[in-house]
């Protein structure tokens, strides 16, 4: 049986985020304002051909599975990746840090354009209907923030982490990583995040605060043609 986290934008989409869901029991996507996601259940050729009908014409969405992306005719590949998939499963390290703050709607403009600077992932205005966003800020200027993002039965994603280069080296990206995986263990769940395998510098620090890899995945932008 293929693990829930072996396709994580399908069974998101399948259970805990229904709710953001286009498409049907074959291909899903997320609303792409909210962040542009898709995924088929399988990789027969009914489920690629619902994949294709899915994406609107010069739209792109980006695949992530551990098994090869195979892709219908109507959609081509813009660019692909490699990723590491991460999991805590054992109690990380407690933080406590007065500096941490919940991050509202009314931070969504200036979070939006640190994640525009840093390129931790894909990021929306709308990225907060998803899960909780924490941060630090500076003299009143967003430093740092980490979030949830994709959510399984017993899983929920840590993502978004990113600090604006004025304030890199101060241990505000660690800081806000251990804050977020507490609160999600706090619930009951496992967090477990993405990063670029070639990203030495991420997968360090989350080795260091307890996160191991689990499995490697493939990614795909893919880009339906007019």
């Amino acid at each position: 049986m293929k693990h829930v986290l072996d396709r994580p934008i399908w069974s998101a989409l399948a259970t805990r985020h229904q709710v953001f869901a286009e498409g049907g029991d074959l291909a899903r996507r997320y609303r792409p304002s909210i962040v542009p996601f898709a995924a088929t259940a399988a990789d027969d050729a009914e489920s690629l051909r619902a994949l294709g009908r899915l994406l609107p014409p010069l739209e792109s969405s980006i695949l992530v599975q551990t098994d090869p992306i195979v892709l219908p005719a109507e959609l081509a590949a813009v660019s692909t990746a490699s990723l590491v998939q991460m999991v805590a499963e054992q109690p990380v390290q407690a933080v406590s840090d007065e500096r941490v703050q919940a991050l509202t709607r009314d931070d969504a403009a200036e979070m939006l354009a640190l994640a525009s600077l840093t390129k931790p992932g894909p990021f929306t205005l709308e990225a907060l209907s998803l899960g909780e966003f924490w941060g630090v800020k500076i003299d009143g200027r967003l430093a740092a923030m980490a979030g949830e993002r994709m959510k399984q039965p017993g899983y929920s994603e840590l993502s978004g982490v990113c600090s604006h280069p004025d304030f890199r080296g101060g241990g505000l990206a660690r800081l806000l990583s251990l804050f977020v995986a507490n609160r999600i263990m706090a619930r009951g769940e496992v967090p477990y995040l993405h990063a670029y395998d070639s990203n030495s510098t991420a997968v360090g620090l989350y080795e260091s605060i307890g996160f191991r890899l689990r499995t490697t995945l493939n990614m795909a932008v893919v880009r339906r043609e007019g």
